[in-house]
């Protein structure tokens, strides 16, 4: 299963209509993302919201997500929570949906001790039987996972075949894959290191950007791959301004603003976050004529 999931992952938005979850917009989000040429979706990530969810929301957004890609490319569902209990039941619910693989950052209130983390990620691969990518985000879970961690969890958790990377630091990458001998697969979840990521050998790309702007995404990855790296470097100067906006913005705030823009009503985040204000807008307007 890890061999499959490479390349551009795109994370559509969870557009709200009316208090609910609106699956003609979501399958619109994601339709989009597939013609355009990701190579595999990733729903109910941080961009989707996954936080603000209740489980009815969740399973409507995972079935809604799995019909839409209807199979074309692999899907990677977001399953994080407070608890290890309910985590479980969104990771069971995931693979029987048809998931390809779930996504398993440990969000804790309290700081989570190494043992509690293994517990965490051993009872979720216990209960399914597709593969985990273990997320590493501690600007938003609240918890950071060393690579010396990942790397050992890798080896003794049997559906732990991957992770994804979100401090931005390039450091933690190299050491993954010195530490796994170069066979943990690792992404990049940081939008501004994605150059310097693929270039030190990440198997992919996590990103929202694609969603604005899908080719130059699609053309940075090609090129880094194909060893043309003056070509991968003048799509990333090109993509940089967004890619910053979106990340100092709020992902669901500054992307369901641009979908909107480009003629798809994603809806506005919900609170406590805000509709991306005037001046963001402007930028933002300025940003996607280019």
């Amino acid at each position: 299963m890890a061999a499959q999931l490479y390349g551009v992952i795109g994370y559509p938005v969870t557009p709200f209509r009316d208090g609910g979850i609106d699956t003609a917009v979501l399958t619109t989000v994601i339709d989009r993302l597939v013609k355009a040429g990701v190579h595999a979706i990733a729903p109910l990530g941080s961009t989707g919201e996954l936080a603000y969810l209740d489980e009815d929301e969740f399973d409507t957004c995972v079935d809604a997500s799995v019909a839409a890609v209807a199979g074309r490319v692999p899907v990677l569902v977001g399953v994080s929570d407070l608890t290890t209990a309910r985590t479980v039941r969104r990771a069971r619910y995931a693979a029987q949906a048809g998931a390809d693989a779930v996504m398993v950052s440990p969000v804790s209130y309290w700081k989570l001790c190494e043992r509690e983390i293994i517990a965490h990620y051993a009872a979720v691969s216990d209960a399914i039987d597709i593969d985990i990518v273990a997320y590493n985000n501690p600007a938003t879970s609240g918890i950071d996972m060393s690579p010396e961690l990942l790397v050992a969890m890798s080896e003794d958790i049997e559906h732990v075949t991957m992770v994804k990377e979100s401090t931005g630091d390039l450091s933690r990458m190299l050491r993954i894959a010195t530490l796994s001998d170069g066979r943990l697969p690792f992404f990049n979840g940081s939008n501004p290191l994605v150059l310097d990521a693929l270039r030190a050998g990440a198997a992919g790309w996590c990103t929202a950007a694609p969603n604005l702007r899908p080719q130059p995404c699609l053309d940075l990855y090609t090129a880094v791959t194909a060893g043309e790296l003056d070509k991968a470097q003048a799509c990333y100067d090109d993509l940089k301004p967004l890619l910053e906006f979106i990340v100092a913005g709020g992902l669901p705030t500054t992307v369901k603003a641009g979908l909107d823009m480009l003629g798809v009503p994603a809806g506005e985040p919900r609170r406590p976050l805000l509709p991306l204000d005037e001046a963001g807008q402007a930028e933002l307007r300025e940003l996607l004529s280019r």
